[in-house]
């Protein structure tokens, strides 16, 4: 067993594709919110015959785009068009309607969803852009507790999101260059150890507010980080044009 306060949990910030996670059984989900969706083939090349495929209420259009019919449609459904409810109702999809008088967003109440169906791994799709709000509510959906022993990120073109939680060894590969930002949230991360960045760290203190983890580099294929109290939204940002 190691030592208290030593970081214990691994998992990897490696591509989507062909990434290898610890569990003996695992299940993706894969959900479409109603934010910006412009890469679609990029979608397209990920998706997997298995993937559970969430559309949270408007995001339904964006799955449509990329031709998948989702499993589940979830939401006040207030963004999706009656023509589209039918659609996808007719294919099969099983529509769960909650009234707009609710406390949720539609992309938290996918979120709950998912992991009710036992999902392990969520990757959450159309996320950013449009209202400030939104999106920053979004964001911070990572850190909802029934998400915290799954691995759960926003994707969105070649940039990724996930936290780092409290005594987390985190894996992140990607290619020499890439862009690594490390933002506490909520309070100071204490104990921040960042190893195979162009700016490493080694019991740091990264506090909340100053943005002094934005914009590291992968300085190799691979990095490690680990924190010792506290949380860190990690964004992994891959190179234009590469």
């Amino acid at each position: 067993m190691p030592a208290e306060g030593d970081c214990s949990v691994v998992y990897t910030a490696a591509p989507l594709v062909g990434a290898v996670f610890r569990w003996e059984m695992t299940m993706r989900a894969i959900i479409f919110a109603n934010g910006e969706f412009t890469d679609a083939q990029r979608v397209r090349d990920m998706l997997r015959p298995d993937d559970l495929v969430i559309g949270a209420d408007g995001g339904t259009r964006h799955a449509l785009a990329v031709g998948v019919v989702p499993q589940v449609v979830i939401g006040d459904l207030d963004s999706l068009p009656l023509d589209t409810q039918a659609r996808v109702e007719a294919a099969g999809a099983r529509i769960i309607r909650f009234s707009p008088r609710k406390d949720e967003t539609d992309l938290e109440l996918a979120l709950l969803h998912a992991v009710r169906e036992g999902a392990t791994e969520i990757v959450i799709l159309a996320a950013l852009g449009g209202r400030l709000d939104q999106t920053i509510a979004n964001v911070l959906l990572l850190s909802l507790p029934e998400l915290r022993e799954l691995d759960v990120r926003i994707v969105a073109g070649k940039q990724e999101a996930f936290l780092i939680n409290e005594n987390d060894d985190a894996l992140i590969e990607g290619r020499p260059g890439d862009t690594v930002s490390l933002i506490p949230l909520g309070d100071d991360a204490v104990g921040v150890t960042a190893e195979g960045l162009e700016w490493p760290l080694r019991e740091d203190t990264l506090r909340f507010g100053p943005a002094r983890g934005v914009s590291n580099v992968l300085a190799a294929e691979q990095a490690r980080v680990c924190v010792r109290r506290g949380m860190l939204l990690c964004v992994v940002s891959g190179q234009v044009g590469k």
